[in-house]
């Protein structure tokens, strides 16, 4: 096993031994924090989480109700890229690849030009603004293409480590947001 795939799953391992009380509770945290960095920005790619990461629904809604415009990825699996639609609603999100929630049948294409930053989903990230992902590059190509991107993780405090090893196309954080607050890179 790669230091990447057993960082991943030690990291999995964590989140799951917090209860679903601890995560609602320390969501929310995350929750109000955010709020406070992301309304200073008009253009916000999110994306609905799935359990037990950090939710996202109750901010998405927050933004929208604001004003914001608030796009989400889908995930284009044959071509390993993300696309991005804007979000009217949250009831427009459906099951879709890998399960992520995203608004297939309501699709509002969007240019990635237009978005000023993007929460990132994560496993786990270190005191230096690197992530580690699920592994599957989606979010680092994405990035790479868009540097102009404000990047923002969304994590628990328990989700950071010491060290996370990186490679060449790997893209760092601006800053992660946790239940203890934000850590900027």
């Amino acid at each position: 096993m790669t230091d990447k795939a057993a960082l991943r799953l030690e990291l999995k391992e964590r989140r799951f031994a917090l209860s679903l009380g601890e995560r609602r509770e320390k969501g929310c945290a995350v929750t109000a924090f955010a709020e406070e960095v992301l309304f200073g920005y008009h253009r916000v790619l999110a994306y609905d989480a799935k359990d037990p990461e950090v939710g996202t629904l109750v901010l998405i809604n927050r933004l929208l109700a604001a004003g914001k415009t608030v796009a989400v990825p889908i995930i284009e699996k044959e071509t390993r890229t993300l696309r991005l639609s804007k979000l009217t609603s949250v009831r427009d999100l459906e099951p879709s690849t890998f399960n992520v929630p995203e608004p297939l049948s309501k699709e509002v294409p969007v240019s990635p030009a237009e978005m000023e930053c993007v929460l990132l989903p994560l496993l786990g990230f270190d005191r230096q603004g690197n992530r580690i992902g699920y592994g599957a590059g989606y979010y680092d190509r994405f990035l790479l293409q868009n540097p102009h991107l404000k990047k923002i993780g969304l994590a628990y405090a328990c989700q950071e480590v010491e060290a996370v090893p990186t490679e060449e196309n790997d893209i760092p954080l601006d800053m992660v947001i946790t239940e203890n607050g934000v850590i900027r890179f």
